[in-house]
């Protein structure tokens, strides 16, 4: 599916409408340039689940974790990984296996231990909020 946004604030939207047909397991593989979105689709999720906390980008942390929610929220940034297999140096099974939904900026840099994931990929538009938001693997 393809939505538009004009704002910052419809992007957030999108994403807490979407956090609607998460499951426990769930991994959501985002990707978009610097200062696409990225980071306000995962604050719309957030909300949508109802996790407490500011939601930043986790580019120097490589992941956040917001809990308090129907699920908990583990949100990554891949920007400064190397390689795919530096996901298990930052624990990633053991995320996987705690139940919540892994939401994962940067996405591409996870090669192919992100397949099966639901995908999100957030393009500029011509005036300066607007942006495409195409979807992969959702059911609303």
């Amino acid at each position: 599916m393809v939505f538009e946004s004009h704002s910052e604030a419809e992007t957030e939207a999108l994403g807490q409408r979407l956090a609607q047909d998460l499951r426990p397991g769930d991994v959501v593989a985002l990707e978009g340039d610097l200062g696409a979105g990225k980071t306000a689709f995962t604050r719309g999720l957030a909300r949508g689940l109802g996790c407490a906390g500011r939601v930043t980008s986790p580019t120097f942390t490589i992941v956040n974790e917001y809990d308090g929610g129907r699920l908990s929220l583990f949100h990554f940034d891949l920007y400064r990984l190397s390689s795919p297999e530096e996901l298990f140096d930052i624990g990633w099974e053991d995320y996987l296996d705690r139940g919540g939904v892994c939401c994962v900026e940067w996405s591409g840099r996870g090669g192919a231990y992100l397949s099966g994931a639901r995908r999100v990929t957030i393009t500029r538009g011509a005036a300066e909020g607007d942006r495409r938001v195409e979807t992969e693997g959702w059911e609303c």
